[in-house]
């Protein structure tokens, strides 16, 4: 994994362990499951949207978005990036 998603997945293993006042990804958490594959059903959609009609800078912004939210999800189901890493791993063996 990358520095930065090692930074990212720690800060959301974190707010799960900890539960922060006012941490967008507590409210996530809270929100359940059924919320969050909403939410990264919208980001999915908006990846589209970007990449057909807006340039390369918002396509990776809502990438970005879709990556956090695909992250929570994750962490909700008590899963982690590393199951994900290990999954694609497989497929390349």
């Amino acid at each position: 994994m990358s520095d930065v998603l090692d930074m990212l997945w720690a800060t959301i293993e974190s707010r799960k362990r900890e539960r922060p006042a006012g941490s967008y990804t507590v409210q996530l958490l809270e929100d359940g499951e059924t919320e969050i594959l909403k939410k990264l059903g919208e980001e999915a959609i908006e990846v589209i949207v970007a990449a057909s009609a807006e340039g390369d800078e918002r396509v990776v912004y809502e990438v970005a978005d879709l990556l956090y939210h695909g992250l929570v999800l994750l962490a909700a189901r008590d899963l982690s990036w590393q199951d994900v890493e290990a999954e694609l791993r497989r497929r390349f063996a």
